[in-house]
């Protein structure tokens, strides 16, 4: 038997219609630093609701053993769910079938020639099979300026950062 799973409600259209910043929805996820009191190198991750539960790990190309999942990965699988998701809604908008889209997100972590501390590059490659190049290129860039995700990648995301007591 095949579970049916629903669409998203969310649209471009009449969603939000305000002048500031309306969550939607929010998460929490705690990392500790395990054997090592390293959240990179020996941590647990773990949501609020408990639905995600892993260890992580630095990857071999940082020196770790590569033996679980790391931040990279975990940015890149948003990164890349997300953009399916807004180029999936796009397309629908469009009365095209999103069905064949798929997106790999490459997420690479390098050192920062500004300031010396580390940064983030990131790839989006998107594969749509059939769709005509030109029909595509103003969907994509439609998903890119909705997806909260490539927008952070691209501009920055207000972050505020505390001690918590």
């Amino acid at each position: 038997m095949t579970e049916q799973i629903r669409l998203p409600r969310l649209s471009t259209d009449h969603d939000f219609d305000g002048e500031s910043f309306a969550p939607i929805y929010t998460t929490t996820v705690t990392v500790s630093g395990g054997i090592a009191r390293h959240g990179r190198a020996s941590g647990r991750a773990r949501s609020a609701d408990g639905v995600l539960d892993l260890p992580l790990r630095m990857p071999a190309e940082l020196g770790g053993d590569g033996q679980g999942t790391n931040p990279e990965q975990l940015f890149a699988a948003g990164l890349a769910a997300c953009f399916h998701g807004a180029l999936s809604l796009v397309a629908r908008q469009a009365a095209l079938d999103p069905a064949a889209i798929s997106v790999a997100a490459s997420v690479a972590f390098g050192r920062d020639p500004e300031d010396g501390g580390y940064v983030l590059r990131v790839d989006l490659s998107v594969m749509w099979p059939g769709i005509d190049p030109a029909v595509a290129a103003p969907l994509l860039e439609k998903a890119g300026a909705l997806s909260p995700y490539a927008k952070m990648a691209r501009q920055g995301t207000a972050t505020t950062i505390t001690l918590a007591s």
